[in-house]
């Protein structure tokens, strides 16, 4: 979730295996370093709520210098359907191998538009959600105590955002929500970018439809069929660590733990970008 330059793996590793940036790995049978045989895979990534593509700055720079061909749509963050449908149509546009990456709500997004493209080898998570059909942000949000985005659970609308309303086609009123200025820089970050940083990404943030939190995420997950990798974030506000390990278990990911915030591409763009090749080398 972050804006420009900004912002949810357990590379089933064997044990002793050392990762960038203080990460620690466990589990099994991390894939073997090799040079794939062919292009390297296109690396596409997908942002999440209150950022933008901008987010991925540091990790996209990594990434370049490597030989990777990145790119970044933006989110749409109008609806899980909405913005899977759109995400999923430009990878048609791309030809050969796929990884594809997603933080925050933006895992909600590849989880659908991964589904039956035979070109997405890999698909990475960065500190998100990973859902199975019929699950939503919010639900997932609580099924863990530890998310800083709301501390009143009976709140309609978390006590961290705020609401604004918009007009629809149909006559009715959409409802956008912001992020608090002032509670920004802890949520996102852990508080481990500066106060200045922190309120230039919370001025330029992208708003999320309300709507989108609730919204059940529509068909079979592609992590059922399509090798995963998780990177758990340990210090994050916003989606509770638990939850993030729940699901990097329940996809079989190859995980990874990190001391790293919520917007952990943001902060540790090298931890990120160093597990994103990870999923690539498998990919070809």
């Amino acid at each position: 979730m972050l804006r420009r330059r900004t912002f949810r793996v357990a590379v089933l590793a064997t044990a002793g295996v050392a990762l960038a940036g203080g990460v620690t790995a466990f589990a099994s049978a991390a894939p073997a370093h090799h040079t794939p045989a062919g292009p390297k895979p296109t690396i596409v990534l997908a942002n999440g709520a209150w950022s933008d593509a901008a987010s991925w700055e540091g990790v996209i720079d990594r990434l370049q210098r490597e030989g990777y061909p990145v790119v970044a749509p933006p989110t749409g963050l109008r609806g899980v359907a909405a913005d899977s449908t759109y995400l999923a149509s430009y990878l048609n546009t791309i030809k050969g191998p796929v990884v594809l990456v997603g933080q925050s709500y933006g895992g909600m997004v590849i989880t659908n538009a991964a589904t039956g493209n035979k070109n997405v080898k890999a698909l990475v998570y960065i500190s998100a959600f990973a859902p199975d059909k019929d699950e939503t942000v919010e639900g997932l949000t609580k099924k863990f105590p530890g998310s800083q985005i709301s501390n009143d659970p009976n709140a309609q609308v978390p006590t961290a955002l705020f609401p604004v309303g918009y007009p629809k086609a149909d006559g009715s009123i959409g409802v956008d929500l912001y992020a608090k200025a002032d509670q920004y820089r802890n949520l996102f970050f852990s508080n481990r970018v500066s106060s200045k940083k922190a309120a230039e990404l919370a001025a330029t943030q992208s708003p999320i439809n309300a709507a989108a939190l609730s919204e059940v995420s529509p068909g079979e997950p592609a992590w059922k069929t399509i090798d995963s990798w998780y990177l758990v974030s340990k210090d994050d506000h916003v989606i509770p660590p638990a939850t993030e390990r729940f699901m990097a278990e329940r996809a079989h990911a190859h995980t990874v733990e990190a001391d790293t915030p919520h917007a952990a591409q943001v902060t540790h763009p090298g931890t990120v970008a160093n597990l994103i090749e990870k999923a690539a080398e498998s990919a070809h």
